[in-house]
């Protein structure tokens, strides 16, 4: 049986957390920006999933005040279908609660539908639109969002 480890996000895991941007994102993040969230964004908060100690899937998130708000979830491609994107969301979940936050919210593809189920069986609901949101092909963006408290 594989060994599963979801832990705290390093300076060193960002050559690792690329390869799954460059792999799940059209436009994926720069190496600059992720090494600012770990080095300069005080409300950042990013974990990293290992399978037998290869990082195949990361998620991140900004904890400011009563709001947590989802930046990043990614599984390799290889992964995907194991449902290694629902343990890095309730990770996300959990530790959002740990730090009392009082609401979660996060910004998805109007086109991906398989992320909007799978928050949905965590109670996020749809609360707007942001028109144009994704830059690589100016797609819409569902704001989901869940009270946690």
């Amino acid at each position: 049986m594989a060994e599963v480890v979801i832990r705290q996000m390093k300076l060193s895991d960002v050559d690792a957390v690329l390869e799954v941007e460059k792999n799940t994102f059209l436009a994926p993040w720069p190496r600059d920006i992720i090494v600012q969230e770990l080095t300069d964004n005080d409300f950042a908060n990013y974990y990293v999933l290992l399978i037998d100690h290869q990082l195949v899937g990361y998620a991140g998130m900004w904890h400011v005040i009563d709001d947590a708000q989802v930046t990043s979830i990614a599984v390799t491609p290889e992964f995907r279908g194991r449902k290694l994107g629902e343990t890095l969301f309730l990770h996300l979940l959990e530790q959002a609660i740990q730090m009392r936050a009082k609401r979660l919210s996060l910004e998805v593809r109007v086109s991906n539908t398989v992320a909007q189920r799978m928050y949905r069986k965590f109670g996020l609901v749809p609360g707007g639109i942001r028109e144009n949101y994704y830059t690589d092909n100016q797609e819409d963006a569902i704001v989901m969002w869940v009270n946690l408290s």
